[in-house]
């Protein structure tokens, strides 16, 4: 499974974003998608993950819940995340992921930088 984010950039507080990814390979073995960020000098941490069964349920981090949206576009194999009313606490390396029953894959990453 292959993984390409876009969509980071710079934003001023309160702005919005909105992340996609598009995966390619054997989609067909991805149960869940979401997206993960790294902040400089912290550990990789869960943003939001969509489930492929059961109506496409989402979970969300706790820090992300009201603000980011996760989504998927089955059709175009794509997964995307808006994220509104973002603070300098989001500044982060925003990496897309895709879990098979094997494995979790990362994309390259995706730089959101949040002015105050």
């Amino acid at each position: 499974v292959q993984l390409q984010a876009s969509g980071g950039g710079l934003v001023q507080a309160g702005g919005s974003l909105r992340l996609s990814c598009a995966a390619s390979g054997t989609i067909s073995s991805v149960n869940v998608m979401g997206w993960y960020r790294q902040a400089p000098g912290k550990q990789r941490e869960l943003v939001a993950v969509i489930y492929r069964g059961g109506g496409g349920g989402t979970n969300y981090a706790g820090t992300a819940k009201g603000r980011f949206t996760i989504s998927r576009d089955y059709a175009k194999n794509t997964v995307s995340l808006q994220m509104n009313d973002l603070g300098p606490e989001d500044t982060a390396l925003y990496y897309c992921s895709a879990e098979t029953r094997l494995r979790t894959y990362f994309g390259q990453g995706t730089q959101v930088t949040v002015s105050s």
